[in-house]
């Protein structure tokens, strides 16, 4: 586990970026209108940085904005890599 305070630092990805998922991202409770542990994103899925919060005053959190897919998900950097 990397105890890194991410939030010292500017966030990775600025809004506006392409990103795409790393992984198959599942609901884990907090996305509303799916089941827990529906999959929500699919690895590869592409998506715009729409938005920047904080969680924990440690870790960024990025809203994706998956056009395609109409849902907009909450990630973190660890499951995001630039799109090209």
């Amino acid at each position: 586990m990397n105890d890194e305070n991410e939030i010292q630092k500017a966030p990775v990805f600025p809004v506006g970026t392409k990103v795409k998922s790393r992984l198959h991202i599942k609901n884990d409770g907090t996305f509303i209108g799916a089941d827990i542990g529906e999959i929500l994103i699919n690895k590869g899925d592409v998506g715009y940085i729409r938005d920047i919060g904080v969680f924990l005053q440690r870790y960024y959190i990025y809203a994706v904005d998956f056009v395609e897919r109409g849902k907009i998900v909450g990630m973190r950097k660890r499951e995001l890599d630039i799109a090209l």
